[in-house]
């Protein structure tokens, strides 16, 4: 299972981010938790300081933008 965070206090940016995430998942059949983290001091704590930021399986891949799906696929698909 693949474990995806986003980082972010719940902005449009950051639910865009979540929304392509999860399409990714669906799409490839992929089983992951979703956890999101609001809390800025967590989310500075992984070294992320703008967001929406983008985890999976405990590595940041992305931060400060909303990444193409494709990039995201690749992300996804490389954790799995």
């Amino acid at each position: 299972m693949v474990e995806i965070k986003i980082l972010g206090g719940g902005c449009a940016n950051c639910k865009r981010l979540e929304q392509i995430a999860r399409r990714v998942v669906e799409k490839n059949g992929i089983e992951a938790d979703f956890i999101k983290v609001t809390n800025y001091n967590e989310i500075a704590d992984m070294g992320v300081m703008s967001t929406p930021g983008l985890v999976v399986n405990g590595k940041v891949v992305s931060s400060g933008r909303i990444p193409a799906e494709v990039e995201v696929e690749d992300w996804i698909n490389d954790a799995s």
